[in-house]
């Protein structure tokens, strides 16, 4: 599993970012929980927990 930070409001031309990887589901959960703990709800950023094929969102770069 890694956790990824996406773009809060689904924008297209906001690029997907690694933030971990390597991790089981209890960790993956848990520093997520603890990363969107510290946002706000109108925040740009959102963490995720997804499965270790997950392609991340290049952003401008896929739309061009």
């Amino acid at each position: 599993m890694k956790i990824i930070k996406v773009d809060n409001y689904a924008r297209e031309h906001i690029a997907d970012h690694l933030i971990a990887e390597n991790l089981n589901d209890y960790w993956g959960n848990y520093i997520v929980e603890l990363l969107n703990s510290r946002q706000h709800e109108d925040s740009d950023n959102y963490f995720r927990l997804v499965e270790d094929n997950h392609v991340l969102w290049r952003g401008m770069e896929e739309l061009i």
